[in-house]
């Protein structure tokens, strides 16, 4: 009994093999982490697994019950003899891996294959690899994670129930007693070891394939990490040179090399004292890379360094995209071609595309950047004709009657078309300029108004140098006096207050014109509002720029009550500045 528990044993190294190799398959990867496989794959596995169940056998030893001798290798069998195999361990593993359905498919083909070998267990052997194919199906389904131990009891189990269809269907008895008295209890822990062996085997190859891929994707993170900062701006010698070494740190090759469509942005490493940053792309390699938009790896030939004993020997040159187009080349450049493992071409695979990726990143940020600034100042150029003409006409009736008067409001109106055309150059001006700008507005209308209008200001001098977008006070004073006192002869007040509030600032514009009923109050800045009275565009405007500028917070609140006023306020940042 021992010498036969110890030759089963050894023979267990088949096992061993076949696990191994079968790692190397993508439909065993499948039926590990799948939690239901596809009916090809289910075929696939019931073939390998069946045909896997048949090496179990042939590997097994026949024994004759007459004389008790074992033959090394199972064949075709006389009437007094049985095997004793490994031929459940495929079965059951195909059955807690596959489910039932390939339980059953690869204990049927290693069932049919043994009761065509012959020998009095032959109806019984084939009826137990049918049976032990279930019972691991059902498993299966009950815990789709195997541990270890539960393996070697469905091992040991199948094998035990094996044994009691033996000595149930073969005759006669008293051979069949003998048979299992002999190999009954070498099979039952021969073949439960080979269960838990054979899934240890494949647990542990896949775990460290998972761990390498682990730990390259935290090394890809990392270098992502490092990177970004360095690409805000676009590939430039700098950006380029910055990049490279970081790379050059991480995957230790002999050199990091970066280059635009035309020229070498940066090199790291060996090699530097020829391959000079800002000089043209020197190997033909290279240009097809980028010709071709696909990785290329060469070996020393190819590389054709115009330089004579140059010790890059090979390299790895991946091509850098932008929405689809090659932009340049990122190149890792090793020893030799041996020094190169697919490992190292999968890593820079994947960060040449999380460079790329960046590289997009950044140019979209661009150009929404551009089209917000576009946006605003088209917003900021825009002035009303109206007041233009009117005030033209205020300034050619002063002419007649009162010269002096006229050019001070001229001056008023040019410095208010000054401002206007200035601040389409830039984003951001002060308070202090806003204020100015808003006096200028206000001095325009005070003219017109003829003493209807007071103007009361409570401004703290010392945030007059904080930042805000130009043309935000004046057309909420604007819109005060345009709509706020429409219909009112006299007592036009207009309060303009501007206080630090901890980490803001509130710039607060208060009127007692007719006010406006809540409906539109909710309207008023959100939208464009069509109504006999305007369409509310100057707040839109204001309140578009702020909430681009500073976000949310900055959105102008607006309270208003029917005959009695209107209040326009809004936030800015005050330790912040927007540049």
């Amino acid at each position: 009994m021992f010498e036969l528990l110890t030759t089963m044993v050894e023979r267990l190294g088949i096992i061993v093999t076949i696990a191994f190799i079968l790692t190397r398959f993508k439909f065993f990867r499948d039926m590990t982490y799948q939690e239901q496989l596809k009916r090809s794959q289910q075929y696939t596995a019931i073939l390998f697994f069946g045909f896997f169940g048949i090496i179990g056998t042939y590997t097994g030893l026949s024994l004759s019950t007459e004389s008790l001798h074992f033959h090394r290798w199972a064949s075709n069998l006389a009437a007094d003899e049985a095997i004793a195999n490994s031929r459940v361990i495929g079965v059951v593993i195909a059955g807690l891996l596959g489910g039932y359905k390939v339980g059953i498919g690869a204990g049927l083909i290693a069932g049919i294959h043994r009761f065509t070998l012959g020998g009095f267990t032959a109806i019984a052997c084939g009826l137990a690899s049918i049976i032990a194919g279930i019972l691991a199906g059902y498993f299966h389904r009950r815990n789709h994670h195997i541990k270890l131990k539960s393996a070697f009891f469905m091992g040991a189990l199948a094998e035990t129930i094996q044994m009691l269809i033996i000595l149930l269907l073969s005759r006669p008895f008293e051979q069949a007693w003998t048979l299992v008295e002999i190999i009954g209890f070498p099979m039952i822990i021969a073949n439960g070891l080979g269960c838990a062996l054979f899934l240890l085997v494949i647990r542990n190859v896949v775990q460290e394939e998972e761990k390498v891929v682990a730990v390259q994707a935290q090394k890809i993170f990392r270098i992502a990490d490092q990177t970004l900062a360095h690409l805000r701006d676009g590939i430039n010698p700098k950006s380029a040179h910055a990049v490279c070494q970081i790379l050059h740190n991480e995957i230790k090759a002999s050199a990091v090399s970066m280059t635009n469509l035309t020229d070498i942005l940066a090199h790291v490493g060996l090699g530097d004292d020829h391959h000079r940053a800002e000089s043209p792309i020197q190997t033909q390699i290279t240009l097809d890379a980028i010709h071709k938009g696909k990785m290329i790896v060469a070996n020393q030939e190819s590389i054709q360094c115009r330089v004579k004993g140059c010790p890059l020997g090979a390299a790895i040159i991946e091509p850098l995209k932008v929405r689809d187009k090659t932009i340049g080349t990122l190149k890792f450049y090793f020893r030799s071609e041996k020094a190169i493992t697919n490992v190292d071409v999968e890593l820079i695979s994947g960060l040449s595309r999380i460079i790329s990726n960046q590289l997009e990143i950044v140019e979209a940020e661009r150009s929404y950047q551009l089209a917000k600034e576009a946006e605003i100042m088209a917003l900021q150029a825009q002035i009303s004709p109206h007041f233009l003409f009117n005030t033209l006409n205020t300034i050619v009736s002063l002419i007649r009657i009162d010269q002096t008067k006229a050019r001070k409001l001229l001056v008023s109106l040019s410095h208010f078309l000054r401002q206007n055309l200035t601040v389409t150059t830039h984003n951001m001006g002060t308070l202090e300029q806003e204020i100015k700008h808003t006096k200028a507005y206000l001095s325009i209308e005070e003219a017109r108004f003829i003493d209807r209008l007071e103007v009361i200001y409570d401004i703290d001098e010392t945030v007059l140098l904080k930042s805000l977008p130009p043309l935000t006070l004046q057309p909420i004073v604007e819109n005060a006096i345009k709509h706020g006192f429409k219909d009112k002869e006299n007592n036009c007040i207009i309060k303009i207050s501007i206080k630090r509030q901890e980490e803001h600032i509130q710039i607060k514009v208060e009127d007692n014109g007719q006010g406006m009923s809540e409906e539109r109050v909710q309207q008023i800045g959100t939208a464009l509002v069509q109504s006999e009275k305007g369409t509310g565009l100057a707040l839109y405007n204001v309140n578009r720029r702020l909430i681009m500028t500073f976000g949310e917070d900055a959105a102008l609140a607006i309270k208003s009550e029917a005959q009695i006023g209107t209040e326009v306020s809004f936030l800015i940042p005050y330790k912040k500045e927007v540049i």
